[in-house]
C-alpha cells in the first residue's frame, strides 16, 4: 500500500504544488459560479474530527465534499472514543479502514502528526494551536484573484504570533514573499521557525514602521480559543496593532487587508474596515470552500 499524502502544514507541499492548488481552486470557483456540476468523487467519505468549534471549517469541508460528489461525517470529541482516552493511533487505524480521508481540528499539533503517521488515508490539518494551513490556501487564492502572484511582495502580519502567523511564515518561504511580523514583546512567533526563515521573515515591534510599503496586511483575534483568560492582558499589549484605516494608510497605496474570522470588531480590526465596500474579507472566507476542494482533489488524486 502506498503512503498517503497528508496536509498538516504548508511545508507538506512544494512551491509548484501550492501554486497548482491555488490555480485549481480558482477554476473550481468558476465552475461553481457557472452552475457546472463537478462530482469527481462519488461515494467518497471525509471524516471530520472536531475538538475545537468551527463555522467556516465545518461548512466549507462538508459542502465541498458534497459538491465533489462525496459526503462528510462530523464527529465531535463527545462522538468518538478519543474523548474517553482511546489512543490517537487506534482511532486513525479504524477510521482509515472506513473512510477515504480525515480532517482534524484540534489543539495539539503533535496529536495530528501521530494520527497521520498511523493513518492509511490522507489527513488534513483543519487547525491546531501551531498551524492553520487551510486558511492560508484561501488567503493566497484571494490574493492571486485580486493581485496575481504574490512573489516578491511585502506582507505584514499584525498582532499575535499565533498559528496563522506560523502558516504565513511557511507561505512566505514557498511563495517567495517578504513577511514582516508586527507584534508586541512576548508575543512573537516560534523562534525556531523565524530563524529557519530569517531571509524573508522579520520581527518588528513598531506597527507603523512594520506596515510601511506593505502590499497586504493581515490580522487575527488577539486571544485564540483556549486563551480567553488572557484576553485583558493581550488586548492591552496589542492595542497599538489594531488594523484600522489610519494604519492602512501607512501601507502601499493599493494595499489589501485580510482577517480569517471570526473577528472582534474594534479590537484587532476596526468595524469600519470590516464593513468597507472594498473589503476582500468575505471573498477570503468563501474561498475556504474552493481552496479545500482543490486540496481534496490533490490528496485523493
Amino acid at each position: 500500500m502506498s503512503t498517503p499524502k497528508h496536509f498538516l502544514t504548508l511545508s507538506d507541499l512544494t512551491s509548484d504544488e501550492l501554486r497548482g492548488i491555488i490555480s485549481r481552486a480558482q477554476a473550481l470557483k468558476a465552475l461553481q459560479r457557472e452552475g457546472i456540476p463537478h462530482p469527481r468523487y462519488p461515494g467518497k467519505v471525509l471524516a471530520m474530527l472536531f475538538a475545537k468549534a468551527s463555522t467556516r471549517t465545518r461548512v466549507s469541508f462538508e459542502v465541498g465534499m458534497r459538491q465533489l460528489g462525496g459526503s462528510a461525517l462530523f464527529l465531535s470529541s463527545a462522538d468518538t472514543q478519543l474523548g474517553r482516552g482511546e489512543p490517537v493511533e487506534d482511532t486513525a487505524r479504524v477510521l482509515s479502514s472506513m473512510v477515504d480521508l480525515v480532517m482534524i481540528r484540534t489543539h495539539d499539533h503533535n496529536s495530528v502528526e501521530r494520527f497521520a503517521e498511523a493513518a492509511s488515508v490522507p489527513v488534513i490539518n483543519g487547525l491546531t494551536d501551531d498551524y492553520h494551513p487551510c486558511q492560508l490556501l484561501a488567503d493566497m487564492q484571494t490574493w492571486f484573484e485580486h493581485r496575481g502572484d504574490i512573489k516578491g511582495r511585502r506582507v505584514c502580519w499584525l498582532g499575535d504570533g499565533n498559528n496563522m502567523c506560523h502558516s504565513y511564515i511557511n507561505a512566505a518561504r514557498l511563495l517567495d514573499f517578504e513577511l514582516v511580523v508586527a507584534c508586541p514583546e512576548g508575543y512573537q512567533p516560534a523562534s525556531q521557525l523565524v530563524s529557519e526563515n530569517s531571509d524573508r521573515v522579520h520581527i518588528v515591534h513598531d506597527p507603523i514602521a512594520a506596515v510601511q510599503g506593505a502590499d497586504l496586511l493581515v490580522t487575527d483575534v488577539w486571544a485564540s480559543m483556549g486563551q480567553e483568560a488572557e484576553q485583558q492582558a493581550r488586548s492591552a499589549a496589542m492595542a497599538p496593532y489594531q488594523l484600522n484605516r489610519a494604519l492602512l494608510a501607512q501601507a502601499a497605496p493599493d494595499a489589501l487587508y485580510m482577517h480569517c474570522l471570526p473577528a472582534h470588531r474594534d479590537e484587532e480590526i476596526s468595524a469600519e474596515l470590516m464593513t468597507a465596500s472594498d473589503t476582500i474579507i468575505w471573498d477570503e472566507a468563501e474561498n475556504r470552500l474552493h481552496a479545500q476542494k482543490a486540496l481534496i482533489e490533490f490528496l485523493l488524486g
